[in-house]
């Protein structure tokens, strides 16, 4: 029975003559079993092995009736303290996993009592490889074809995982099973589309993409447990042309990258990314902004070379329908009242609807019944640095604004129109 995990061994005798406690954790192998011979040093039952990369063969501690105390309280983070009565030590295991943990603890006390060891899935205690006490592998980047590993597994350990420039058509599905992964590079490779799995990837901070295939980000990722997670997300260089409604369920974004896609339109709800700071989406083809633009708080923003429309205040699009259907009252009434709903009290449909419902600049709600306009906002408003929106040094782009009635968008129009005068 085999335990990796870092562990530091302190003696309680080093206080008393004044001496410095242990150091740093280091990464090891505790083993249980009975030496060669049933020896050891004296006495038989079983024994602790604890190896290290420095010392391999390692330091071995009897087990029977040895134990003073195990301290568990944190067990559930892979924490557990060995207190031996001879010698006078403290082992303190960490970052192990907790299953394996719980089940080496159980095996530790029953060998301290000397029952039940003919249970026990011992062997002969021996020195681990080299490669079980090194440290773990966290990093790797790849950066050409010929390097890419295609028999052997990624380290289950890595954190931060590059495989730029080696033409990969999609997803290795042996990266989604790195569930310690935060940082996936996949930059400059042939990917076409995302696997929804990608979700799985419960530890995932930043997504990198740029330069591939990609021409949608699909909605099943919008509501996988990157909600919680993501970051930092890179889709620049692709072809997308729209993003999914559900985007903005990616509520942890700081980072987000858009440059040199295709998109004609951005997620019309983007201001519910209320952690975004740092916005790039340069040479798209965008003609004006979505209505909740103006709620992002912004410490950089990008939108240079977007071919966006002249704003059109006076020319407005009326979707206005007097009187209102009885759905449009119900649905506005649902909205602006922030009455619960969900799909096991309503259809899908409707619950999809009053999801993409508008915001009037009274800021009270209209869905398929509304006045449309654009108009011009100055991108300071929103972000603290601004780049140029185009080679005239303007820092304005339209935005699209709602109204839910008539009164509504004549009081925009008087206000406007004294704007101007």
């Amino acid at each position: 029975m085999r335990l990796p995990c870092e562990v530091s061994v302190a003696s309680r005798l080093l206080p008393s003559a004044g001496l410095r406690g242990p150091g740093r954790s280091v990464r090891a192998v505790l083993a249980l079993g009975k030496p060669p011979g049933g020896g050891g040093g004296g006495g038989g039952g079983v024994w602790l092995l604890v190896s290290t990369a420095r010392q391999r063969p390692g330091a071995k501690y009897q087990l029977r009736e040895n134990i003073e105390q195990l301290f568990t309280k944190f067990v559930e983070e892979g924490k557990a303290t060995v207190r031996l009565k001879e010698p006078a030590v403290d082992i303190c295991l960490s970052k192990a996993n907790v299953g394996q943990l719980k089940t080496f603890l159980s095996a530790m006390k029953l060998a301290d009592r000397g029952t039940n060891e003919e249970s026990l899935p011992l062997s002969t205690l021996a020195p681990p490889k080299a490669s079980e006490v090194e440290k773990p592998k966290t990093k790797m980047t790849i950066t050409s074809r010929k390097d890419y590993p295609l028999t052997q597994n990624f380290p289950y350990t890595l954190e931060q995982l590059q495989a730029s420039y080696c033409k990969l058509p999609g997803i290795d599905m042996r990266m989604l099973c790195l569930k310690s992964l935060r940082k996936l590079d996949l930059s400059h490779n042939c990917i076409k589309k995302l696997p929804a799995t990608i979700g799985d990837l419960v530890s995932l901070q930043e997504l990198s993409l740029q330069g591939n295939l990609l021409e949608s980000f699909g909605v099943a990722l919008c509501d996988s447990t990157l909600r919680k997670s993501l970051q930092s997300l890179d889709l620049s260089q692709n072809k997308i042309k729209a993003l999914p409604a559900q985007f903005c369920q990616l509520r942890e974004l700081i980072h987000l990258k858009l440059d040199d896609n295709d998109l004609i339109r951005l997620p019309f709800k983007i201001g519910q990314l209320s952690q975004l700071r740092f916005l790039s989406v340069a040479r798209n083809k965008l003609p004006f902004l979505p209505n909740s633009f103006g709620k992002l708080s912004l410490e950089s923003l990008d939108l240079f070379g977007n071919p966006f429309e002249q704003p059109k205040p006076l020319a407005p699009d009326i979707q206005l329908k007097i009187p209102l259907t009885l759905w449009e009252y119900s649905a506005r009434a649902t909205i602006n009242y922030r009455l619960p709903y969900s799909c096991h009290v309503l259809p899908s449909h409707l619950c999809h609807d009053l999801d993409m419902s508008k915001s009037c600049h009274c800021g009270r709600a209209c869905l398929s019944s509304f006045i449309q306009t654009t108009v011009t906002m100055n991108l300071h408003s929103v972000a603290h640095t601004v780049v140029l929106v185009d080679n005239m040094g303007s820092t304005e782009a339209p935005i699209l604004r709602y109204f839910c009635s008539l009164t509504c968008y004549s009081q925009f129009l008087d206000r406007h129109l004294q704007s101007i005068r």
